[in-house]
């Protein structure tokens, strides 16, 4: 038996870009600033954050005008949403607690 935190997704663990991905799987598109906001870092914590996720292609970054100022939005990629939805389930079976096999009464009395 191989214990559940084997499938931790190392890119996804950090306490951060593990809030940065869970808001984005919960929405189609955010853009940076309201994505700042949600999960109460700085700028430039979550530009750095942004960059590990985009690097593993976890995160998809797009640029678009709203009159004269460039908004960056930000999209959960597949594959993103496939590690998200791994490292949760690997989480909830840690959580859930090892199951151990039961003493056998020879083992009991042993």
């Amino acid at each position: 038996m191989t214990h559940p935190r084997v499938r931790l997704d190392e890119v996804i663990h950090s306490p951060v870009r593990f809030s940065v991905v869970a808001a984005l799987a919960s929405a189609a598109t955010i853009e940076f600033r309201v994505l700042r906001d949600l999960v109460e870092v700085s700028d430039s914590v979550l530009s750095k954050q942004i960059a590990t996720l985009e690097e593993a292609e976890y995160v998809a970054v797009s640029k678009f005008r709203v009159g004269r100022r460039t908004r960056t939005s930000l999209t959960l990629t597949s594959q993103g949403r496939k590690a998200f939805d791994q490292h949760v389930r690997a989480l909830r079976d840690i959580a859930d607690g090892v199951t151990f096999p039961l003493p056998t009464d020879d083992q009991e009395n042993g």
